[in-house]
């Protein structure tokens, strides 16, 4: 018999579902105090919580027997994730269950913002009957970009689809055939934006994403378009996208989500072409339902069966293979973020190759690490060894693993090929001294070089004298190097240099590299 105790509200069918398993002893407390519910939370299995209960510090702590919580919804700021994975406490969630209600939340303000909704109906609270005053738009014919394509972009797009709508989309890590299989068309941000009537926004708030709708990219829009953000606060400019409006180049815009979170008093609150709900993207009964009934199963399934479903932690590995697997999965993760800086355009496939005595070991966490590698700078969900292939297939992304005895030219090797619309791009890496994380291809290059901290590639002209330059430049910045290979392909005009540099290099120092005549690419990257 498990014990589960539900420390916030949660929809009766979610309790329903939790108490149809024989297996499962249900206590249903919500709204106390972490004084409270530490009592029920020391001795439960499995907790559930929603917003409220923070399952961190002390109550996480009295946590001793919890093998899992599980998390109504899709954010987990309120679990604190490194304890529990470090405890070896499991944390799910249902990234999908409102995936729906978001999308409709987003046609539902496009139909307001087309059909003047908000100020139609104070007019007519105020007594008045200006028909002539609130003239609209038909969505019918027009095209809506979408800038995201995952679940809930997905649906947002086939929902306007039904409408008779034009739909293209971006999103740099989803493949064009992807795209077409949902009958519409892939186009960069700034098509997009050039030719939308519509842009709803659908993507996760990242290094990369943040203020992605900012003055250059608003100043792209048609004049007239109007623009939508259920997804995350922060990726359109507050202050740009006002001006945008009061100047007249967008006819308004509708926003379910803030920088900051209440807003206050926001000055875009003095524009009435802007209309606004507050983070109700979740906010139906279904919703609601929906993530009570799939966190009850999905609690239920590990506890009983240990099926792990929505994972966003890491499982303990058993002590007796840490030291065997440990290296290898950090040199995967190493490789991955190669790979992901290296990579340009959406990728179709990445192959996973394990030679000699590595051959040995399951390739799964390995395979794992390198997509964790991969993906983590990419997507706004955690990325990790149980969620990491679903996450990699929902991208369009085919990961493929190979196994072989042939140990090539080291004792144990790992590698990598990635496939884009652009190129196929490989890595190759192994481990030395039990330990250590060593570099020792990249495509045709042989480069023997440690893969740790600051490391700077370039593709340069194999003539003398492009290194000295580039040890001036780096010098010139304050940047030491304090290991270099170099490698050259009897076959290929270009050669390639990997540094390893004490520090990130600027902008200016990165910029003065790659104009240096014979430098065809330069790129950094931290591992």
């Amino acid at each position: 018999m498990f014990k589960v105790f539900v420390a916030d509200k949660l929809a009766p069918e979610g309790i329903d579902a939790l108490r149809q398993y024989p297996e499962l002893e249900v206590t249903f407390e919500p709204g106390l105090s972490p004084e409270e519910a530490k009592k029920f939370v020391e001795d439960a299995d499995g907790i559930i919580v929603r917003s409220a209960t923070k399952m961190k510090g002390m109550l996480l702590e009295s946590a001793k027997r919890a093998k899992v919580i599980g998390r109504a919804g899709i954010g987990v700021d309120n679990i604190d994730l490194d304890v529990a994975t470090e405890r070896g406490i499991v944390v799910l969630n249902t990234p999908d269950a409102n995936a729906t209600t978001t999308a409709e939340l987003a046609v539902a303000h496009m139909f307001s913002l087309s059909r003047n909704l908000p100020k139609a109906d104070s007019s007519v609270r105020a007594g008045l009957w200006e028909r002539n005053n609130f003239l609209g738009i038909e969505l019918t014919g027009k095209t809506v970009g979408v800038v995201g394509f995952g679940t809930i972009g997905r649906l947002f797009a086939e929902k306007c689809i039904g409408l008779g709508m034009t739909v293209i989309g971006f999103d740099p890590f989803v493949t064009e055939e992807t795209f077409r299989s949902h009958n519409m068309n892939k186009v960069d941000l700034d098509e997009l934006l050039i030719n939308s009537d519509y842009v709803s926004l659908h993507c996760p708030v990242t290094d990369d994403t943040r203020n992605l709708i900012n003055e250059k990219n608003l100043g792209l829009m048609k004049k007239g378009a109007h623009i939508i953000n259920c997804a995350r606060g922060g990726l359109i400019d507050e202050n740009a996208l006002l001006e945008a409006v009061e100047d007249g180049h967008l006819a308004g815009a509708a926003l379910d989500v803030f920088e900051n979170e209440p807003p206050g008093d926001s000055p875009l609150f003095r524009c009435d072409k802007i209309q606004f709900t507050p983070h109700l993207g979740a906010s139906t009964h279904e919703a609601q339902t929906a993530v009570g009934v799939e966190i009850a199963h999905n609690i239920a399934s590990y506890l009983i069966k240990g099926q792990v479903i929505n994972a966003v932690n890491i499982p303990s590995i058993d002590q007796g293979k840490e030291e065997q697997f440990l290296p290898f999965i950090e040199l995967g993760r190493k490789l991955g973020v190669l790979l992901n800086a290296m990579s340009v355009g959406s990728v179709s496939s990445i192959e996973v190759s394990s030679y000699g005595e590595v051959n040995k070991l399951d390739s799964h966490p390995i395979t794992s690490s390198l997509l964790i590698g991969y993906l983590s700078s990419q997507l706004s969900v955690p990325v990790n060894q149980i969620n990491a292939k679903q996450l990699a297939k929902r991208q369009g992304i085919k990961v493929t693993e190979i196994k072989s005895s042939d140990s090539k030219d080291y004792v144990s090797v790992i590698e990598a090929s990635l496939i884009s619309e652009n190129e196929t791009i490989t890595v190759e890496g192994s481990v030395f001294d039990g330990r250590h994380s060593r570099l020792t291809r990249i495509n045709n290059y042989i480069v023997e070089s440690p893969l740790e901290g600051h490391i700077l590639i370039t593709w340069h002209a194999d003539q003398p004298g492009v290194i000295g330059i580039l040890g001036d430049i780096l010098g010139r910045m304050g940047v030491n190097i304090s290991r270099m290979q170099v490698g050259v392909h009897e076959n290929m005009q270009l050669a390639i240099a990997v540094l390893a540099v004490s520090s990130e290099l600027d902008e200016e120092a990165l910029s003065k590299i790659e104009e240096i005549t014979a430098v065809e690419r330069a790129l950094q990257v931290k591992v």
